[in-house]
Protein backbone atom coordinates (compact mmCIF):
# COMPACT_ATOMS: atom_id res chain seq x y z
CA UNK A 1 0.00 0.00 0.00
CA UNK A 2 1.25 3.36 -0.68
CA UNK A 3 -0.12 6.59 0.67
CA UNK A 4 -2.54 8.94 -1.59
CA UNK A 5 -0.52 11.69 -1.44
CA UNK A 6 2.90 12.60 -0.32
CA UNK A 7 2.30 12.42 3.04
CA UNK A 8 3.30 9.34 4.74
CA UNK A 9 0.70 6.74 6.03
CA UNK A 10 -0.34 7.11 9.92
CA UNK A 11 0.28 4.00 11.83
CA UNK A 12 -2.67 2.68 12.02
CA UNK A 13 -3.23 2.39 8.40
CA UNK A 14 0.62 0.71 8.21
CA UNK A 15 -0.99 -2.60 10.11
CA UNK A 16 -3.65 -2.78 8.30
CA UNK A 17 -1.21 -3.09 5.33
CA UNK A 18 1.38 -4.56 6.56
CA UNK A 19 2.50 -8.07 5.63
CA UNK A 20 -0.25 -8.31 2.71
CA UNK A 21 2.19 -8.86 -0.53
CA UNK A 22 0.55 -9.99 -3.25
CA UNK A 23 2.50 -12.84 -3.78
CA UNK A 24 1.70 -14.05 -0.36
CA UNK A 25 -2.12 -13.35 -0.64
CA UNK A 26 -2.80 -14.00 -4.20
CA UNK A 27 -2.76 -17.23 -6.53
CA UNK A 28 -0.10 -17.43 -9.81
CA UNK A 29 -2.28 -17.13 -13.10
CA UNK A 30 -5.65 -15.89 -10.93
CA UNK A 31 -7.28 -12.66 -10.78
CA UNK A 32 -7.47 -11.07 -7.13
CA UNK A 33 -6.20 -12.10 -4.17
CA UNK A 34 -7.80 -13.12 -0.34
CA UNK A 35 -7.26 -9.92 2.51
CA UNK A 36 -4.83 -12.35 4.85
CA UNK A 37 -2.06 -14.57 4.00
CA UNK A 38 -3.17 -18.15 4.35
CA UNK A 39 -1.68 -20.78 6.68
CA UNK A 40 1.29 -22.37 4.97
CA UNK A 41 1.72 -25.67 6.82
CA UNK A 42 5.10 -27.34 5.72
CA UNK A 43 8.06 -29.21 6.97
CA UNK A 44 9.31 -29.81 3.27
CA UNK A 45 9.75 -27.58 0.33
CA UNK A 46 10.29 -28.99 -2.89
CA UNK A 47 12.18 -28.17 -6.16
CA UNK A 48 10.96 -28.98 -9.70
CA UNK A 49 14.50 -29.75 -10.77
CA UNK A 50 18.19 -30.39 -9.33
CA UNK A 51 19.44 -27.70 -11.39
CA UNK A 52 17.11 -25.40 -8.94
CA UNK A 53 17.81 -26.55 -5.86
CA UNK A 54 21.48 -26.14 -6.57
CA UNK A 55 20.57 -22.81 -7.94
CA UNK A 56 18.62 -21.52 -4.67
CA UNK A 57 19.47 -18.92 -2.72
CA UNK A 58 19.80 -21.35 0.15
CA UNK A 59 18.91 -19.28 3.49
CA UNK A 60 18.27 -16.08 2.20
CA UNK A 61 14.73 -14.35 3.25
CA UNK A 62 11.35 -14.53 2.01
CA UNK A 63 12.81 -18.12 -0.10
CA UNK A 64 11.66 -21.36 0.36
CA UNK A 65 14.39 -23.50 1.82
CA UNK A 66 13.25 -26.18 4.62
CA UNK A 67 10.12 -25.55 6.72
CA UNK A 68 12.37 -24.40 10.10
CA UNK A 69 13.55 -21.42 8.08
CA UNK A 70 9.51 -20.28 7.52
CA UNK A 71 6.71 -19.65 4.85
CA UNK A 72 5.09 -16.81 3.89
CA UNK A 73 2.63 -16.51 6.86
CA UNK A 74 5.66 -16.22 9.21
CA UNK A 75 7.53 -14.09 6.65
CA UNK A 76 4.45 -11.98 6.78
CA UNK A 77 4.28 -11.73 10.24
CA UNK A 78 8.06 -10.72 10.57
CA UNK A 79 7.65 -8.05 7.54
CA UNK A 80 4.74 -6.58 9.30
CA UNK A 81 6.41 -6.32 12.65
CA UNK A 82 9.09 -4.75 11.27
CA UNK A 83 7.44 -1.95 9.15
CA UNK A 84 6.11 -0.69 12.56
CA UNK A 85 9.24 -0.14 14.39
CA UNK A 86 10.79 3.23 13.20
CA UNK A 87 14.70 2.20 13.13
CA UNK A 88 14.81 -1.41 11.45
CA UNK A 89 15.42 0.18 7.95
CA UNK A 90 17.55 -2.26 6.19
CA UNK A 91 17.06 -4.85 8.73
CA UNK A 92 14.44 -7.48 10.05
CA UNK A 93 12.18 -9.64 12.81
CA UNK A 94 12.81 -12.68 14.05
CA UNK A 95 9.89 -14.54 15.29
CA UNK A 96 10.68 -17.09 18.47
CA UNK A 97 8.09 -19.36 20.12
CA UNK A 98 7.52 -17.00 23.47
CA UNK A 99 9.04 -13.62 24.52
CA UNK A 100 11.46 -15.26 27.16
CA UNK A 101 13.27 -17.49 24.28
CA UNK A 102 13.34 -14.11 22.30
CA UNK A 103 14.97 -12.32 25.45
CA UNK A 104 17.15 -15.61 25.34
CA UNK A 105 17.92 -15.57 21.64
CA UNK A 106 19.01 -11.75 21.90
CA UNK A 107 21.15 -12.35 24.73
CA UNK A 108 22.90 -15.33 23.52
CA UNK A 109 23.35 -12.97 20.30
CA UNK A 110 25.12 -10.28 21.43
CA UNK A 111 27.06 -12.28 24.38
CA UNK A 112 30.06 -14.35 25.14
CA UNK A 113 31.64 -16.18 27.79
CA UNK A 114 33.68 -14.27 29.79
CA UNK A 115 31.14 -10.72 29.04
CA UNK A 116 29.76 -8.26 31.63
CA UNK A 117 25.67 -7.68 31.10
CA UNK A 118 23.91 -5.32 32.27
CA UNK A 119 20.58 -5.61 33.62
CA UNK A 120 18.01 -3.59 34.48
CA UNK A 121 16.75 -4.22 38.28
CA UNK A 122 12.98 -3.98 37.13
CA UNK A 123 13.47 -6.52 35.51
CA UNK A 124 10.72 -9.03 34.00
CA UNK A 125 11.76 -12.21 36.78
CA UNK A 126 11.97 -14.53 34.06
CA UNK A 127 14.98 -12.33 32.64
CA UNK A 128 16.75 -11.99 36.30
CA UNK A 129 16.20 -16.45 36.13
CA UNK A 130 17.88 -16.53 33.10
CA UNK A 131 21.08 -14.20 34.06
CA UNK A 132 21.22 -16.28 37.03
CA UNK A 133 21.26 -19.05 35.82
CA UNK A 134 21.34 -19.41 31.64
CA UNK A 135 23.61 -17.00 31.39
CA UNK A 136 25.48 -17.82 34.68
CA UNK A 137 26.43 -21.22 33.39
CA UNK A 138 28.03 -19.89 30.16
CA UNK A 139 30.37 -17.60 31.91
CA UNK A 140 28.56 -14.08 31.69
CA UNK A 141 28.66 -12.09 34.67
CA UNK A 142 25.66 -9.77 35.61
CA UNK A 143 25.59 -6.71 37.12
CA UNK A 144 21.91 -5.21 38.21
CA UNK A 145 21.69 -1.15 38.40
CA UNK A 146 18.94 1.25 39.69
CA UNK A 147 17.23 2.21 36.29
CA UNK A 148 16.26 5.59 37.88
CA UNK A 149 20.17 6.30 38.78
CA UNK A 150 21.55 7.60 35.24
CA UNK A 151 25.12 8.29 36.45
CA UNK A 152 25.53 5.26 38.60
CA UNK A 153 24.71 3.16 35.58
CA UNK A 154 26.70 5.65 33.35
CA UNK A 155 29.66 4.48 35.90
CA UNK A 156 29.02 0.78 35.20
CA UNK A 157 29.29 0.92 31.44
CA UNK A 158 33.36 0.65 31.33
CA UNK A 159 34.21 -3.12 30.50
CA UNK A 160 30.65 -4.18 30.07
CA UNK A 161 29.42 -6.01 26.74
CA UNK A 162 25.78 -5.20 26.66
CA UNK A 163 22.82 -3.67 28.39
CA UNK A 164 19.08 -5.15 29.02
CA UNK A 165 16.55 -2.15 29.55
CA UNK A 166 13.19 -2.31 30.51
CA UNK A 167 10.66 0.51 30.19
CA UNK A 168 8.51 0.81 32.08
CA UNK A 169 9.82 -1.67 34.73
CA UNK A 170 7.15 -4.89 34.55
CA UNK A 171 6.06 -4.72 38.07
CA UNK A 172 7.07 -1.15 39.89
CA UNK A 173 6.47 0.86 36.54
CA UNK A 174 9.28 2.62 36.61
CA UNK A 175 10.19 4.84 33.19
CA UNK A 176 13.83 6.00 33.31
CA UNK A 177 15.61 8.17 30.94
CA UNK A 178 15.77 5.77 28.10
CA UNK A 179 17.66 8.19 25.83
CA UNK A 180 20.33 9.07 28.97
CA UNK A 181 20.83 5.10 29.67
CA UNK A 182 20.80 4.31 26.02
CA UNK A 183 23.55 7.19 24.87
CA UNK A 184 25.70 6.08 28.04
CA UNK A 185 25.58 2.89 27.17
CA UNK A 186 26.55 3.83 23.55
CA UNK A 187 29.11 5.85 24.31
CA UNK A 188 30.93 2.49 25.92
CA UNK A 189 30.62 0.40 22.76
CA UNK A 190 27.70 -1.61 24.64
CA UNK A 191 25.01 -3.51 22.81
CA UNK A 192 21.59 -2.12 23.74
CA UNK A 193 18.87 -4.76 23.85
CA UNK A 194 15.50 -3.50 24.98
CA UNK A 195 12.27 -5.45 26.31
CA UNK A 196 9.42 -3.22 24.59
CA UNK A 197 6.53 -5.19 25.42
CA UNK A 198 4.49 -2.42 27.46
CA UNK A 199 4.85 -0.06 25.10
CA UNK A 200 5.40 -1.83 21.31
CA UNK A 201 6.68 0.06 18.55
CA UNK A 202 3.01 2.57 18.81
CA UNK A 203 4.01 3.61 21.90
CA UNK A 204 8.39 3.89 21.83
CA UNK A 205 10.54 3.47 19.53
CA UNK A 206 13.78 1.98 20.82
CA UNK A 207 15.65 1.39 17.60
CA UNK A 208 14.87 5.31 16.69
CA UNK A 209 15.96 6.11 20.14
CA UNK A 210 19.51 4.58 19.64
CA UNK A 211 19.14 0.76 20.79
CA UNK A 212 20.20 -1.91 19.01
CA UNK A 213 17.60 -4.69 19.51
CA UNK A 214 13.68 -4.19 19.94
CA UNK A 215 12.56 -7.07 21.91
CA UNK A 216 8.75 -7.93 22.45
CA UNK A 217 5.95 -10.71 23.76
CA UNK A 218 4.16 -10.81 21.39
CA UNK A 219 1.73 -12.74 23.30
CA UNK A 220 0.43 -9.74 24.84
CA UNK A 221 -0.34 -6.98 22.75
CA UNK A 222 -0.48 -8.57 19.28
CA UNK A 223 -1.90 -11.26 20.30
CA UNK A 224 -4.55 -9.45 22.00
CA UNK A 225 -7.08 -12.63 22.99
CA UNK A 226 -4.20 -14.91 25.42
CA UNK A 227 -4.64 -17.45 23.17
CA UNK A 228 -1.09 -17.54 21.43
CA UNK A 229 2.22 -17.40 22.82
CA UNK A 230 4.82 -16.22 21.01
CA UNK A 231 8.25 -13.43 20.77
CA UNK A 232 10.27 -11.38 18.93
CA UNK A 233 12.97 -9.19 18.26
CA UNK A 234 13.68 -6.05 15.77
CA UNK A 235 17.11 -5.16 14.66
CA UNK A 236 18.43 -2.59 11.97
CA UNK A 237 21.38 -4.37 9.50
CA UNK A 238 24.01 -4.34 11.90
CA UNK A 239 22.12 -6.79 14.29
CA UNK A 240 19.68 -8.27 12.14
CA UNK A 241 21.81 -11.30 10.74
CA UNK A 242 23.32 -12.28 13.61
CA UNK A 243 19.91 -12.87 15.42
CA UNK A 244 18.52 -14.27 12.49
CA UNK A 245 21.47 -17.12 12.40
CA UNK A 246 21.97 -17.49 16.72
CA UNK A 247 17.90 -18.61 15.96
CA UNK A 248 18.76 -20.83 13.02
CA UNK A 249 21.65 -22.43 15.55
CA UNK A 250 19.22 -22.86 17.96
CA UNK A 251 16.73 -24.16 16.07
CA UNK A 252 13.64 -21.75 17.35
CA UNK A 253 10.45 -22.06 14.93
CA UNK A 254 7.07 -20.55 15.33
CA UNK A 255 4.57 -22.32 13.91
CA UNK A 256 2.31 -21.06 10.43
CA UNK A 257 -0.88 -21.35 12.35
CA UNK A 258 0.05 -19.50 15.44
CA UNK A 259 1.69 -16.83 12.79
CA UNK A 260 -1.39 -16.14 10.81
CA UNK A 261 -3.47 -15.93 14.81
CA UNK A 262 -0.97 -12.91 15.27
CA UNK A 263 -1.50 -11.40 12.19
CA UNK A 264 -4.94 -11.33 12.91
CA UNK A 265 -4.87 -9.65 16.20
CA UNK A 266 -1.92 -7.59 15.09
CA UNK A 267 -4.73 -5.54 12.76
CA UNK A 268 -7.17 -4.76 15.85
CA UNK A 269 -3.57 -3.94 18.14
CA UNK A 270 -4.05 -0.24 18.19
CA UNK A 271 -7.60 0.00 18.53
CA UNK A 272 -7.22 -2.25 21.64
CA UNK A 273 -4.31 -0.70 22.86
CA UNK A 274 -6.35 3.04 22.50
CA UNK A 275 -9.09 1.29 24.41
CA UNK A 276 -6.90 -0.54 27.40
CA UNK A 277 -4.88 2.59 28.18
CA UNK A 278 -8.24 5.46 28.00
CA UNK A 279 -9.98 2.66 30.45
CA UNK A 280 -6.64 2.28 32.64
CA UNK A 281 -5.65 6.17 33.22
CA UNK A 282 -9.56 6.28 34.32
CA UNK A 283 -9.08 3.49 36.66
CA UNK A 284 -5.30 4.39 37.88
CA UNK A 285 -7.01 7.91 38.57
CA UNK A 286 -9.48 6.55 40.42
CA UNK A 287 -7.09 4.30 42.59
CA UNK A 288 -5.37 7.25 42.96
CA UNK A 289 -7.99 8.85 45.24
CA UNK A 290 -8.42 6.04 47.72
CA UNK A 291 -7.64 6.27 51.33
CA UNK A 292 -6.70 2.46 50.75
CA UNK A 293 -4.12 3.21 48.21
CA UNK A 294 -0.68 4.23 49.38
CA UNK A 295 0.39 4.89 45.46
CA UNK A 296 -0.35 4.25 41.61
CA UNK A 297 2.24 3.08 39.74
CA UNK A 298 1.20 4.31 36.31
CA UNK A 299 3.75 5.85 33.86
CA UNK A 300 0.48 7.74 32.26
CA UNK A 301 -0.45 9.39 35.69
CA UNK A 302 1.40 12.31 37.02
CA UNK A 303 3.52 11.50 40.22
CA UNK A 304 4.14 8.11 38.95
CA UNK A 305 7.65 7.38 38.99
CA UNK A 306 9.66 8.65 35.51
CA UNK A 307 6.12 10.26 34.70
CA UNK A 308 8.09 13.36 32.79
CA UNK A 309 10.30 10.77 31.12
CA UNK A 310 6.84 9.19 29.33
CA UNK A 311 5.60 11.87 28.40
CA UNK A 312 8.79 13.01 26.87
CA UNK A 313 9.72 9.74 24.87
CA UNK A 314 6.68 7.80 24.57
CA UNK A 315 3.71 7.90 22.02
CA UNK A 316 1.43 6.11 23.98
CA UNK A 317 1.19 3.62 26.95
CA UNK A 318 -0.77 0.20 27.83
CA UNK A 319 -3.25 -1.05 30.55
CA UNK A 320 -0.62 -2.58 32.73
CA UNK A 321 -0.01 -0.63 36.12
CA UNK A 322 0.43 -1.62 39.63
CA UNK A 323 -0.82 -0.06 42.91
CA UNK A 324 0.48 0.06 46.41
CA UNK A 325 -1.96 -0.09 49.44
CA UNK A 326 -1.74 1.55 52.49
CA UNK A 327 -0.44 -0.95 55.43
CA UNK A 328 -2.30 -4.27 55.47
CA UNK A 329 -0.52 -7.75 55.08
CA UNK A 330 -0.02 -10.35 52.51
CA UNK A 331 -3.57 -12.11 53.90
CA UNK A 332 -5.55 -9.00 53.19
CA UNK A 333 -4.40 -8.13 49.60
CA UNK A 334 -5.23 -11.68 48.57
CA UNK A 335 -8.96 -11.23 50.03
CA UNK A 336 -8.84 -8.00 47.29
CA UNK A 337 -7.84 -10.09 44.89
CA UNK A 338 -10.49 -13.07 45.93
CA UNK A 339 -13.22 -10.21 45.87
CA UNK A 340 -12.98 -9.18 42.26
CA UNK A 341 -15.51 -10.44 40.36
CA UNK A 342 -14.18 -9.13 36.47
CA UNK A 343 -10.38 -9.90 36.90
CA UNK A 344 -9.01 -12.78 36.08
CA UNK A 345 -6.44 -13.91 38.68
CA UNK A 346 -3.66 -14.78 36.21
CA UNK A 347 0.08 -13.74 34.62
CA UNK A 348 -0.09 -11.70 31.17
CA UNK A 349 -1.81 -8.49 30.53
CA UNK A 350 -2.48 -6.96 26.55
CA UNK A 351 -5.55 -9.45 26.82
CA UNK A 352 -9.22 -8.43 26.08
CA UNK A 353 -9.93 -9.75 29.91
CA UNK A 354 -8.74 -7.62 32.66
CA UNK A 355 -6.23 -9.32 35.53
CA UNK A 356 -5.39 -8.85 39.09
CA UNK A 357 -2.21 -10.58 40.59
CA UNK A 358 0.03 -9.79 43.70
CA UNK A 359 3.65 -8.00 43.30
CA UNK A 360 5.99 -8.04 45.77
CA UNK A 361 9.55 -6.55 44.28
CA UNK A 362 11.35 -6.80 47.19
CA UNK A 363 12.29 -10.57 46.77
CA UNK A 364 13.83 -9.41 43.28
CA UNK A 365 15.63 -6.78 43.54
CA UNK A 366 18.98 -6.15 43.96
CA UNK A 367 20.21 -2.73 43.48
CA UNK A 368 17.80 -0.39 44.49
CA UNK A 369 15.51 -1.10 47.62
CA UNK A 370 11.55 -1.93 47.70
CA UNK A 371 9.54 0.08 48.99
CA UNK A 372 11.82 2.75 47.53
CA UNK A 373 13.48 5.84 49.66
CA UNK A 374 10.26 8.01 48.98
CA UNK A 375 7.88 5.52 50.08
CA UNK A 376 6.34 4.76 53.53
CA UNK A 377 8.27 1.10 54.55
CA UNK A 378 5.21 -0.43 56.04
CA UNK A 379 3.57 0.06 52.22
CA UNK A 380 4.55 -2.73 50.70
CA UNK A 381 2.07 -4.61 49.13
CA UNK A 382 1.23 -4.03 45.84
CA UNK A 383 -1.50 -5.12 43.18
CA UNK A 384 -0.34 -5.44 39.08
CA UNK A 385 -3.47 -4.83 37.23
CA UNK A 386 -3.80 -5.56 33.26
CA UNK A 387 -6.82 -3.84 32.09
CA UNK A 388 -8.38 -5.40 29.08
CA UNK A 389 -12.00 -4.39 27.10
CA UNK A 390 -14.39 -3.67 29.50
CA UNK A 391 -16.02 -0.57 31.10
CA UNK A 392 -13.89 1.66 32.74
CA UNK A 393 -17.01 2.41 35.58
CA UNK A 394 -17.79 -1.14 35.97
CA UNK A 395 -13.80 -2.50 36.85
CA UNK A 396 -13.99 1.00 39.31
CA UNK A 397 -16.91 -0.52 41.11
CA UNK A 398 -15.81 -4.15 41.08
CA UNK A 399 -12.44 -2.70 42.79
CA UNK A 400 -14.10 -0.46 45.14
CA UNK A 401 -16.28 -3.16 46.50
CA UNK A 402 -12.75 -5.17 46.63
CA UNK A 403 -11.08 -2.52 48.70
CA UNK A 404 -14.08 -3.28 50.69
CA UNK A 405 -12.75 -6.48 51.61
CA UNK A 406 -9.61 -5.99 52.32
CA UNK A 407 -10.35 -3.54 54.68
CA UNK A 408 -12.46 -6.10 56.44
CA UNK A 409 -9.31 -8.46 56.30
CA UNK A 410 -6.31 -6.31 57.26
Amino acid sequence: MTAPSDKPLKTATRIVAAGRRPEWTGTPGQPGAVVNPPVWRASTHLYPDMAALRGHPGNADGHFYYGRRGAPTQWALAEALTGLEPGAEGGGTVLYPSGVSAICGALLTVLRPGDTLLLTDNAYEPSRAMARGLLADFGVKTIWFDPMDTAAFAALCPGAKAVLLEAPGSLTMEVPDMPALIGAAKAHGLAVLVDNTWASPLGFAPLAHGADISIMSLTKHVSGHSDVVMGSATAGAHWYGKLRLRSQNLGLVVSPDDAAIMLRGLRTMALRLDTATAAALRVAQWLDTRPEVARVLCPMLPGSPGHDHWCRDFTGGCGLFSFVLKGGTAKARDALIDALALFGIGYSFGGFESLATPVDPAAIRTASPWPRPDMDAADRFAVRLAIGLEDADDLIADLEQALAAWAAAR
